[in-house]
């Protein structure tokens, strides 16, 4: 496997492991002070990068197109408090699957708002999609199982809002100012959610909310890397080992079993995603080719 593949694994096993940490925070500890935490390691490592960025390229870090970049935070921080209060609340794989059906919203969400044609693997990714969040979201048989799938599906509605957002800035700002923008917003809104229930963390406790953020970040460059350094079909497709870890974490950590039709939406999602990230790949690959 190339070094972007195993780039990408990497980045799937840590996204899983932060998932984990935050179904072990929501046991004890409110989503607010989760997503806090994470926003504010995030906070953190990503000013460092940003000013980095200042010092060797000039780069300012607050940006020209401002409202974009506080809307695009703004999304990712409801898209971030929604994805963590359903983990505490769906078996961990169920909930993975549902935010991996973001690039099924975004597709639909840029023919909406941005008027992109909508060809037939985009129908067809579609159809899957769809099909596979429905099986997903059957009943459980937990009690908060039908809000939490609701509130899980705003949250990939709104990471897809979040995605397109950050199509429309990337034209004129640097990455690192767009990712910068992300915990800016996040940290006072997670704060001033977390502020009312606030409740002191114990040292383990700590130690697993600094996880959360830790995890968060690496994820971030590895999957980075993976995607500088393949094509992005492939890259994607590899970052579907999200699911299985999520799996592998549910059934080691949790006793959380996934249920035959379960299994199938998780197929039925990823086909989908699969059938738009090669379609996008070709269309690329077609627009770049030398004209004769």
């Amino acid at each position: 496997m190339s070094p972007g593949l195993w780039y990408m694994a990497a980045a799937a096993l840590a996204f899983s492991a932060m998932s984990a940490l935050v179904k072990v925070a929501s046991a004890t500890l409110p989503t607010g002070q989760i997503v806090a935490a994470r926003a504010a390691v995030t906070l953190l490592l990503s000013a460092a990068m940003v000013a980095r960025l200042r010092r060797r390229a000039g780069v300012s870090p607050w940006g020209t197109r401002r409202l974009g970049l506080v809307a695009r935070g703004g999304f990712g921080f409801f898209a971030l408090g929604c994805y963590y209060w359903s983990i505490g609340r769906l078996p961990l794989a169920e909930a993975t699957m549902i935010q991996q059906s973001a690039p099924i919203w975004g597709a639909i969400l840029a023919w909406l708002l941005l008027a992109e044609p909508v060809s037939r693997s985009t129908a067809i990714a579609l159809g899957l999609g769809m099909v596979g969040v429905a099986l997903v979201a059957q009943p459980s048989g937990h009690g908060a199982a039908p809000v939490a799938v609701v509130v899980a599906i705003v949250g990939a509605v709104a990471s897809a809002a979040a995605l397109v957002t950050v199509r429309q800035l990337a034209p004129d700002e640097h990455p690192l100012v767009i990712v910068f923008y992300f915990p800016l917003v996040a940290t006072p809104l997670a704060a001033l959610w977390a502020a009312p229930a606030w409740i002191a963390p114990s040292p383990r406790e700590w130690l697993v909310l600094l996880g959360v953020g830790v995890t968060t970040q690496l994820a971030q460059v590895c999957m980075t890397y993976g995607l500088a350094r393949e094509p992005a079909a492939r890259a994607m497709a590899v970052g579907y080992l999200q699911v299985a870890f999520a799996v592998a974490w549910g059934l080691a950590g949790f006793g959380e079993a996934p249920t035959p039709t379960t299994w199938l939406g998780a197929g039925a999602i990823v086909a989908g995603t699969a059938v738009m990230s090669v379609a996008s790949a070709r269309r690329r690959a077609t627009a770049a080719a030398p004209r004769r």
